[in-house]
């Protein structure tokens, strides 16, 4: 349930329900109406990596536009291609992806802290 996400979260609701629209949207999520409705995930969260949410809540995940299929940083092609950093960042952006792409939201549970018994 939203209200109980943001409660537990400190999140506004407008601002979480604009999120869940989102990710509803990308087919992360499915939303359930009526009476103990609400949101649950669309796949189990073993077949939800980092990289699916990041993406679609913000679209393609860069780092830098000149990563980007649409650089902005670029006059011309030819000064793509001269641009030392670009490579760098092209490598960078890959090793990020990779990691996003390996975490699953299972992966992040079983890496939560786990509350301490009292």
């Amino acid at each position: 349930m939203v209200d109980e996400i943001c409660e537990a979260e400190g999140i506004p609701r407008s601002f979480l329900a604009k999120i869940f629209q989102t990710l509803v949207k990308g087919g992360l999520v499915q939303s359930h109406r009526g009476a103990g409705g609400g949101f649950a995930l669309a796949r189990p969260p073993a077949q939800v990596n980092l990289l699916h949410v990041f993406n679609c809540v913000q679209g393609a995940f860069a780092l830098q536009k000149c990563v980007t299929d649409d650089p902005e940083c670029v006059v011309s092609h030819d000064r793509l291609r001269s641009c030392v950093l670009c490579g760098v960042f092209n490598e960078a952006q890959a090793k990020v992806n990779e990691v996003f792409s390996h975490t699953t939201l299972a992966d992040l549970v079983r890496l939560a802290p786990q509350p301490v018994a009292a």
